[in-house]
């Protein structure tokens, strides 16, 4: 299981915000609410890959050696990665693009709402701030009457500036970086068939989320990033 703890490394506001807090008391309450399968929650976020080819074909591995790569590779240019979590189904599912357009996020909210989850009654989605990342960017996509429909099934819950530690999409592209993508790919094609691999793996075991931090623990341990209340 995906189990997220306080780190020093995590990017937080340098001083108290008000902001900041009220984003992620909120995301902390969606991560606590029961299932349901009418209210799914779907996690979101991308990441980009270099691709890189061999110059030289690496020798293999042999008895008492690991595989040899030759320090030289040629550049093949970047894809992206939407990475789809459904922490409270262990599932998930990635998406290769050329680019991350907004019309290309726009294309994977679609897909969500019209396809993975066409009879729920709202699909309770988290994302980050990035500028693609709202309503918008299905009027630039679809016809008016379509975007309204599918921004009507969608209820946005925001993580705050410095707390994308917060997007369960976040630890499941850590997740996959580590296990499959350090590693020289030289192709989208041959990208796709490593995800596909590790997401048929990893939802075949059903690998969930236990998000034990809770807002109780957050007025704790992040205190000092919440405002004095004014005296009257």
């Amino acid at each position: 299981m995906v189990k997220p703890h306080l780190k020093e490394q995590w990017c937080l506001p340098d001083g108290p915000s008000g902001e900041f807090v009220a984003r992620m008391e909120d995301v902390i309450e969606v991560y606590h609410r029961p299932a349901d399968p009418k209210r799914p929650l779907v996690c979101i976020d991308e990441s980009s890959k270099q691709l890189v080819s061999e110059v030289r074909e690496p020798l293999p591995t042999a008895p008492g050696a690991p595989a040899r790569y030759d320090y030289e590779y040629k550049r093949e240019g970047t894809a992206n990665l939407f990475m789809i979590s459904e922490p409270l189904a262990g599932w998930r599912q990635v998406t290769v693009t050329d680019r991350r357009t907004a019309k290309d996020f726009a294309e994977v909210l679609r897909w969500l709402v019209e396809e993975r989850h066409p009879g729920a009654d709202k699909l309770v989605l988290v994302t980050d701030n990035l500028n693609t990342h709202d309503p918008g960017c299905l009027y630039e996509a679809f016809e008016p009457d379509r975007a309204r429909r599918i921004a009507a099934k969608l209820e946005w819950h925001y993580t705050p500036k410095h707390g994308s530690w917060l997007n369960v999409a976040e630890c499941e592209l850590a997740a996959l970086s580590g296990q499959c993508l350090d590693r020289r790919i030289g192709s989208a094609a041959r990208l796709r068939q490593v995800v596909t691999a590790w997401v048929k793996e990893r939802n075949e075991r059903k690998v969930g989320v236990n998000w034990r931090f809770t807002t109780a623990d957050a007025r704790v341990k992040l205190r000092r990033l919440y405002p004095a209340p004014q005296k009257c």
